[in-house]
């Protein structure tokens, strides 16, 4: 197998780690347009010959086709937007395809791609990370083992193991992707009908055991993906909400109410700025921790009736950065979670052809496998009334 990898950031560089493990994949192209040094653990591989690193453009669409030659499968760690047309490069060239998405009208627009996937004989996966990805492959596990879903409650959360500061909170990925989750409306199932919800509101209190503790839980945009959509009328309640350590959804509620995460450029002494961009200016320097070692927590519930008997199936996981590897519990859990998905692809172990969302077509049980076989282990367990 030769894989592609677009872009070398935090979870394409895990993503291209996780492949070289693979004793079967013969070449790792990872594809960026800067080529800045490769993260610790995967600058060990530098000097392997199976990982090629490759100069381009993801505007360049000519280069983009022209690293896809000869590929089986591509998997794209780029900003969201870059998506759509990668998706429509890698039709053309007949590749599979799968993306950390997070962006459900990109994903819809993915799939009316559908029948031109189907006529190459490949399959388009979005949405393939931790959240919207592996929580969705879960969920959708725990409702095909019920005869009725009566709810679906998704969480899940990156979070430093050492909170400080007033939020708690450290950059594990994109700070413009966090804010933008933040301040846009969420996709829930309110009574079987869809319905959005305002980000930040409705928080709750959830226990892991110590040394996590008591989080705080709220509504974000983008964990449910298309489930939804596809449960609509069906499931009568289905939610995603974000973890964070408690208090850090207030101050953010009040930051964005007060109009500092707004990005319509506002007049500040005869300049043009976007509060946003000032926040995320201001912001970063405090939430950016190099030495911070990360946690991630998740809890995916499905309650329901099998036989005629109320059930409820919890999967739960709680990973930390990788001391011996110095990769972070956020790289593990989405790079990771990407790389799984794009060799299932290639090694047809997923239904060939068209586009599909992860738990329209990723097989729960052999991805909680894969993700065991990483140390990422998920506690699989079910609950009955009698």
């Amino acid at each position: 197998m030769r894989m592609l990898v677009l872009g070398a950031g935090l979870q394409g560089s895990a993503c291209a780690y996780d492949l070289l493990q693979n004793p079967d994949v013969e070449e790792v192209r990872l594809a960026d347009r800067d080529a800045a040094p490769l993260p610790a653990f995967l600058s060990r591989y530098a000097s392997d010959p199976r990982l090629v690193r490759v100069a381009l453009d993801a505007k360049d669409s000519a280069a983009i086709a022209a690293a896809m030659t000869g590929v089986t499968a591509a998997m794209c760690a780029l900003p969201y937007y870059f998506n759509l047309e990668m998706t429509r490069l890698a039709i053309d060239a007949g590749v599979h395809f799968c993306d950390l998405g997070g962006n459900t009208q990109i994903v819809l627009q993915q799939k009316a791609l559908d029948s031109a996937a189907r006529a190459k004989g490949i399959t388009v996966i979005p949405d393939c990370g931790l959240a919207p990805g592996m929580v969705n492959i879960l969920a959708q596990l725990g409702i095909s083992r019920c005869d009725k879903v009566s709810r679906v409650k998704i969480f899940v959360g990156g979070l430093p193991q050492q909170p400080e500061g007033p939020l708690k909170y450290q950059i594990v990925y994109s700070l413009e992707g966090v804010l933008d989750y933040y301040t846009t409306l969420s996709w829930v199932l309110r009574d079987g009908r869809r319905a959005q919800v305002k980000a930040l509101s409705e928080r709750e209190s959830v226990r892991f055991a110590e040394p996590v503790g008591e989080l705080e839980a709220f509504h974000t945009a983008g964990g449910l993906s298309t489930l939804a959509m596809r449960y609509e009328g069906q499931i009568p309640t289905m939610e995603y909400k974000t973890l964070r350590y408690p208090g850090h959804a207030h101050i953010m509620e009040a930051i964005r109410d007060l109009g500092l995460l707004d990005l319509e450029p506002i007049d500040v002494k005869g300049v043009k700025v976007s509060p946003r961009d000032v926040a995320i200016a201001a912001m970063g320097p405090h939430l950016k921790k190099p030495a911070g070692r990360d946690l991630v927590a998740m809890r995916v519930t499905v309650e329901g009736t099998k036989s005629g008997t109320p059930v409820t199936h919890t999967f739960e996981l709680i990973d930390h950065h990788d001391e011996a590897h110095g990769i972070s519990a956020m790289e593990r859990t989405t790079g990771f979670s990407l790389a799984i998905t794009g060799q299932l692809q290639a090694e047809g172990a997923i239904k060939p052809g068209g586009v599909h969302t992860p738990d329209e077509c990723v097989p729960g049980e052999r991805y909680i496998a894969e993700l065991a076989k990483r140390g990422i282990v998920i506690h699989d367990t079910t609950s009955r009334v009698h």
